[in-house]
């Protein structure tokens, strides 16, 4: 047998090897991942959701009813800062004609 020719089987049988090797390599990784538990189930949410949106609600009410009693104060305001301007205007007429 010459040189080339064991050559040529070597190069075959190190490539059949190759192939044998990859799918040992391949069960062995499959075995594995088999064997891993499962991931963990994700996390539940926070209790307390419902409390936390109550208390928004009710802070946000006290905000709102604040500022409509603060814009009937300055609605109230301006109608009497309006009447005295008018009331001393009027007075202010009426001294500028002599009475």
């Amino acid at each position: 047998m010459s040189d080339l020719e064991k050559a040529a089987r070597d190069a075959v049988d190190a490539q059949a090897n190759s192939e044998q090797v990859a799918l040992i390599l391949a069960v062995l990784q499959a075995q594995q991942l088999a064997q891993q538990p499962p991931p963990p189930a994700p996390a539940a949410a926070p209790a307390g959701g419902a409390a936390k949106w109550i208390g928004i609600g009710v802070g946000g009410s006290v905000f709102l009813v604040a500022f409509a009693l603060s814009a009937v104060a300055v609605a109230i305001s301006a109608v009497a800062l309006t009447i005295c301007v008018l009331v001393l205007r009027s007075i202010w007429q009426d001294i500028q004609r002599g009475r």
